[in-house]
């Protein structure tokens, strides 16, 4: 059999990913120095590997033709010891210029439990060795998710990510959204990126529109180091937030989608086919389709439900400037009838007749929403929500954590003091806040079957821990969020320093009733663990992002036994 026939023979291709079982992938084993010649390819942007089951796993890599020709064939072998004499799964497969020059190979039929090792390569060059993991099948004691949000390059490093690599301990990778940002030079968190040496390639500076703006943008994304070592060492399973298309996207637009941008859904469908190009996932309905929300079973540990909070079936967004009436005065009526419209949706009817059918079958010891927006009641007093002057609204919450206090010391409270305390309403209705009725439906899936619910956060850049509460304010289950991996936070938005945030993150769980914990001016990660017995959670903040120099500090630790 000739070498173009043979490699022919050897490529299966389903929606842009190559399916390897142990028919397709067994044939033969490649050594790297073969007599099968394979042209040269750049491997630019290291490897990764995804969307792990007890059976299966996605690996990755980018490799650019050296002779910049439109596509090219790559090698790849899988192995369970790093030195591949002997390799459990070979084979090659095709990467072009249609798809960025990035592929993709779904191997299947694996042993579960299994730690693996990976890499590709062509006659002539060779790509990193990645390592990578099967989930177990069965009985299960233990699993440790490493999760992550919001990573802006031009705002400082992804030390947190770096960081992560290097923790052995950690299993897999959750990533909840906003792996890029859309904003051109300029724009959000970009003032001193030239300074730190994080400004954009020339020629992607402005907003991201078209499959071209999305693609060079992860490009750049991915050559950061302590990115590229991550997706090296760990399985990733991914969901996308809103900055991988536009801010505050929903189902038909988006805050950042403006006139003179042309059409938002070809926009969309540019951004989501960059997205599945660059990251290790299976997409669940192909490579075209905006359907990502899926499920992976943790033996029988973890259900992990990765829903899509933007996509699918997001209603555009409530706005409080809207419920100002002429007079000045906010209608309190209005809002709270729309906020609480029980036919109001996040999820889309969709999804979570889905999601209902998932727990429904599910008898594993926890249950865990990965998703990208904070689900906690973040009812704020409302004088701080219509303070026009965000650097009066330290003040003011002084102000009211004074008067708390008060009354937890016993004193009585005037019924003015009373009211400042009690008159609460949502501030991020760009969260589940302003979803209530769907959020208190997606809660007694759960509690009512009596099932242990953990709810995974990112979207805010701060770390928080809330207990959740359905409407008859009885506990149901926790959230806990991670710290954007570089995003400002709170006292980016507020102008604080570092002092003002801690004393603020303070004083927030005695003004709102759900938060537990939060941190609000640093960057980091989060660590979730689960046991049989409990969950132990981890919220550790890198000391810099302006270079690459960093320490780690595991500064918060909460546990939950369910």
């Amino acid at each position: 059999m000739d070498r173009r026939h043979f490699i022919k023979l050897s490529s299966l291709f389903g929606g842009g990913i190559a399916i390897s079982t142990q028919l397709s992938g067994c044939g033969a084993t490649f050594a790297p120095d073969g007599d099968d010649y394979v042209p040269p390819a750049d491997f630019t942007h290291g490897v990764a590997s995804g969307d792990p089951t007890s059976s299966s796993i996605i690996l990755w890599t980018r490799a650019v033709p050296a002779s910049n020709s439109s596509s090219s064939y790559i090698r790849w072998q899988l192995a369970t010891t790093p030195d591949f004499t002997r390799p459990v799964r070979s084979g090659v497969v095709k990467t072009e210029r249609s798809r960025d020059y990035t592929l993709k190979v779904d191997v299947r039929d694996l042993a579960p439990g299994q730690r693996y090792y990976y890499r590709f390569f062509t006659s002539e060059t060779r790509s990193p060795i990645g390592e990578t993991i099967t989930l177990n099948n069965g009985v299960t004691s233990r699993v440790k998710f490493g999760v992550f949000s919001c990573a802006n390059f031009p705002a400082g490093y992804f030390n947190a990510y770096d960081a992560a690599a290097k923790d052995s301990s950690i299993d897999v990778v959750l990533h909840l959204g906003d792996y890029i940002y859309e904003y051109p030079k300029g724009g959000y968190a970009t003032a001193n990126a030239d300074a730190i040496g994080r400004g954009f390639v020339p020629g992607n500076e402005g907003e991201l529109l078209n499959l071209a703006d999305y693609r060079t943008r992860y490009a750049q994304y991915r050559e950061d180091r302590g990115l590229q070592l991550l997706h090296q060492h760990k399985p990733f399973i991914a969901v996308w937030d809103d900055h991988e298309i536009a801010n505050d996207t929903y189902m038909s637009g988006a805050e950042n989608h403006n006139a003179g941008e042309g059409d938002f859904l070809a926009r969309r469908t540019a951004a989501i086919q960059a997205y599945y190009e660059w990251l290790p996932i299976r997409p669940p309905m192909g490579d075209e389709s905006p359907h990502i929300y899926r499920h992976f079973e943790f033996g029988n540990l973890v259900s992990l439900y990765m829903l899509d909070t933007r996509v699918i079936g997001r209603e555009k967004q409530l706005s409080l400037g809207a419920y100002k009436q002429p007079d000045g005065r906010f209608d309190l009526p209005a809002f709270e009838r729309d906020v609480n419209n029980p036919s109001r949706t996040l999820l889309g009817n969709e999804q979570f007749a889905w999601l209902q059918k998932q727990v429904a079958s599910s008898n594993n010891r926890w249950h865990v929403l990965g998703q990208q927006i904070l689900m906690g009641k973040m009812h704020y007093p409302a004088e701080i929500i219509a303070s026009t002057d965000r650097k009066a609204v330290p003040g003011i919450i002084a102000q009211l954590v004074e008067l708390r206090q008060q009354q937890l010391e016993g004193r009585a409270l005037t019924a003015a003091e009373q009211q400042r305390l009690n008159a609460k309403i949502p501030y991020n209705l760009d969260a589940w806040d302003g979803y209530a009725a769907e959020r208190e439906k997606v809660l007694n899936l759960f509690s009512q079957k009596g099932k242990s619910l953990v709810v995974l956060a990112g979207d805010t850049h701060n770390g928080w821990a809330n207990a959740l509460t359905d409407n008859t304010g009885k506990t149901v289950a926790v959230e806990y969020a991670t710290p954007g991996v570089s995003s400002p936070g709170f006292e980016d938005y507020l102008g604080l320093t570092d002092k003002q945030a801690e004393d603020l993150a303070r004083a927030l769980p005695l003004l709102i009733d759900e938060v537990k914990y939060c941190n609000l001016h640093q960057r980091g990660y989060m660590t979730v663990e689960f046991t049989l017995g409990q969950v132990n959670t981890a919220w550790h903040y890198v000391s810099n992002i302006k270079d690459t120099t960093y320490t780690v500090l595991t500064q918060h630790r909460e546990q939950f036994v369910g």
